[in-house]
């Protein structure tokens, strides 16, 4: 399970970008990766799982 912050995160498109705060990379998150609604700035946890064009954060739940 990794830590991170939510960097931006449209609801009306349903995905956006998450910062890991142990590497500080940034991965895509998708709407269907969500268990709790989310906003910018919200601390979150999240695992990944390699997408299409890389990993993605999934299981979303904020921290």
């Amino acid at each position: 399970m990794n830590k991170g912050i939510v960097k931006f995160y449209n609801e009306s498109k349903g995905f956006g970008f998450i910062k890991d705060q142990a590497s500080e990379k940034e991965y895509f998150v998708h709407a269907s990766g969500l268990v709790d609604e989310i906003n910018e700035n919200d601390e979150v946890t999240f695992d990944l799982q390699e997408g299409k064009k890389g990993l993605n954060a999934v299981n979303v739940k904020l921290a």
